[in-house]
């Protein structure tokens, strides 16, 4: 009787793991086929080369395609953080970080512009107890904030190009 139970447990499990093994993302980093060619960073450049290494690490899977469109990226990047909570003896309690993006998109050959991209997330932390808390909770803020760019630059990239 167990066998019969173990057997048809295995055989629903098979079922249900073959069945998800055509899944594919709409918005896939395979489909973007592009490689950067030249890039200039202007503004806070440790963000500026957050971003830039994301898209870099794309670019290389496409480094041999002879479809992949060469492309010169501009990363405008800075970083506003400003006191948004004080008490009522003057110190800060709660801050707010955004980080302000312009990325131009331009293709290599033509100079064409194929992307310009604004976007400003923005999030706030409270101060913690200890400093180096505080500086690790800003830091792990703008790696979000990073994130979030990254993401959203890719959805739009990936509607420019394969459009084209």
């Amino acid at each position: 009787m167990k066998k019969i139970i173990y057997l048809i447990i295995s055989i629903i499990l098979l079922i249900n793991i073959s069945a998800c093994s055509g899944y594919k993302p709409i918005f896939g980093s395979q489909n973007l086929q592009f490689e950067i060619a030249d890039y200039s960073i202007i503004g806070n450049k440790k963000i500026g080369n957050q971003i830039y290494s994301k898209l870099y690490g794309l670019s290389n899977a496409n480094k041999n395609n002879p479809d992949a469109q060469s492309i010169h990226i501009i990363i405008d990047i800075t970083k506003e953080k400003k006191a948004t909570v004080k008490n009522s003896a003057g110190k800060t309690l709660k801050y707010k970080i955004s980080l302000i993006s312009n990325i131009i998109v331009r293709d290599f050959l033509t100079e064409t512009e194929i992307l310009n991209y604004n976007f400003s997330p923005f999030s706030s932390y409270e101060v913690q107890d200890q400093y180096s808390d505080t500086v690790k909770l800003e830091n792990s803020t703008v790696e979000n904030l990073v994130s979030q760019i990254f993401q959203n630059l890719l959805i739009k990239l990936s509607e420019k190009i394969s459009n084209k």
